[in-house]
C-alpha cells in the first residue's frame, strides 16, 4: 500500500489532536507524520500509533517532501503557510476560514460535493462547523426539491471556542455553586447557567460572521447560489456536539415521511426521529462520533412547502477533523 507523508499544523490545538487521533481510527495511510506547531511548543512529543513523534516549528521551510498539509491553525497562520505549501507540492486541507470563498479554493463536505476536490489548485477549505452539520443534515432534502430558503438557529457548545470553552464553563459552574464569582476570560459574558447570543463579530445588518457563515458556505457546498439563509448563532453550557434547529422552504412540498426515508438513506446522517418515545438528537448522544444525527422532523405551519427538523453532531469530529481526514481521503482514491 502507497504510504504518504502527512503534516499537521497546528498539531497541538484540540482539532490538530483530534486530527491525529481519526488518523489513527481511520487507519489513513501515514507513512510518517509531521507535527507542527509554535516554537513554543517544538521539541515536545506526541503520541501516534505508540510511538512518540517530535513536534517540529511551523516554517516555511516545513513542508518539502509533504504530501498533505491538515490545517488546524488561525487564518493569520493559514495564509502565512499556504504559499510555501502550495510551492512545495503539497495539498493543504485547511479548517480555517482563510480561503473558504476563494472562488479558486474548493469547500468540501465528502458526503455532498466530493467531486469539486478535483478542481484544487493546491488548496482545499474545510467548511464551518455548523455549516458542515447542516448541510449534512438537509443535503438529501434538496435532492427531493431544491431547498429556496433557510432559517436556523445553532446552539453552539463551549469546546466550539477551543480548549478553553470546557475549561471556563465548569469553572464557573464550581465558581458559583461555592457562592463565590469568576470574571469570564473565554466568553464576553457568564456561560454557566447563560445563553450567549454572538458567535462572531457584526458583518452585516446586525447579523454576525458566524451567522453568515451558513449562507456563504452551504451556498457554495450545495451549489445553491441563490440559497437565503437567516441564521442566528447561540453559544450554550454544552461541552460538546452543536445542535441546529431548521426550517427548510423549498421549491415544492416535501412530505414528512419522504424526508424520513431520505435522510435516512443519506450518508452521514443518522435518522433519530420518534418523538413519543422521546428519541431525538441531543448532544451527549452525538457526541465522540461522526454522524450528524437528524430528528423532529415536522411540516413548517407557516409555509405549505416548508419542514422544520433538529440536528446535532460533534464540532470538533465531522464539524472540523473528521471531515478534513475524509477529503484527505478523497484526495488518494
Amino acid at each position: 500500500m502507497k504510504t504518504y507523508t502527512v503534516a499537521v499544523l497546528g498539531a497541538t490545538g484540540a482539532v490538530g489532536q483530534e486530527m491525529i487521533q481519526i488518523l489513527q481510527e481511520r487507519n489513513f495511510p501515514v507513512g510518517k507524520l509531521i507535527p507542527l506547531a509554535s516554537a513554543r511548543s517544538a521539541g515536545k512529543t506526541i503520541r501516534f500509533r505508540g510511538e512518540d513523534v517530535t513536534i517540529a516549528q511551523a516554517t516555511a521551510d516545513a513542508f518539502q517532501g509533504v504530501d498533505i498539509v491538515l490545517g488546524a491553525a488561525e487564518n493569520d497562520i493559514a495564509k502565512a503557510m499556504a504559499p510555501a505549501i502550495v510551492a512545495a507540492g503539497a495539498v493543504f486541507v485547511d479548517n480555517s476560514s482563510a480561503f473558504r470563498m476563494d472562488p479558486n479554493v474548493p469547500l468540501v463536505v465528502p458526503e455532498i460535493n466530493p467531486e469539486d476536490v478535483k478542481a484544487h489548485k493546491g488548496i482545499i477549505s474545510n467548511p464551518n462547523c455548523s455549516t458542515i452539520i447542516t448541510a449534512t443534515a438537509v443535503n438529501a432534502l434538496n435532492a427531493l426539491s431544491p431547498i429556496r430558503t433557510m432559517t436556523a438557529s445553532t446552539y453552539q457548545a463551549v469546546s466550539g471556542a477551543g480548549a478553553g470553552g470546557p475549561v471556563e464553563l465548569m469553572a464557573e459552574v464550581d465558581a458559583l455553586s461555592k457562592g463565590e464569582t469568576y470574571e469570564p476570560k473565554v466568553f464576553s459574558h457568564q456561560i454557566a447557567f447563560n445563553l450567549i447570543p454572538q458567535i462572531g463579530g457584526e458583518e452585516l445588518d446586525g447579523y454576525t460572521s458566524e451567522e453568515m457563515k451558513l449562507q456563504n458556505e452551504g451556498r457554495k457546498i450545495m451549489h445553491l447560489p441563490d440559497l437565503k439563509v437567516s441564521c442566528t448563532c447561540v453559544r450554550v453550557p454544552v461541552i460538546r456536539s452543536h445542535s441546529i434547529s431548521v426550517s427548510l422552504h423549498f421549491d415544492k412540498p416535501v412530505g414528512v415521511e419522504d424526508a424520513r426515508k431520505a435522510i435516512a438513506s443519506a450518508p452521514g446522517c443518522k435518522l433519530l426521529d420518534n418523538l413519543g418515545a422521546k428519541e431525538y438528537p441531543m448532544p451527549l448522544d452525538t457526541s465522540n462520533q461522526d454522524l450528524v444525527y437528524v430528528g423532529r422532523i415536522r411540516p413548517d405551519l407557516t409555509d405549505p412547502n416548508g419542514l422544520c427538523l433538529w440536528c446535532c453532531g460533534d464540532q470538533v469530529r465531522k464539524g472540523a477533523a473528521t471531515n478534513a481526514i475524509q477529503i484527505a481521503e478523497l484526495l488518494i482514491k
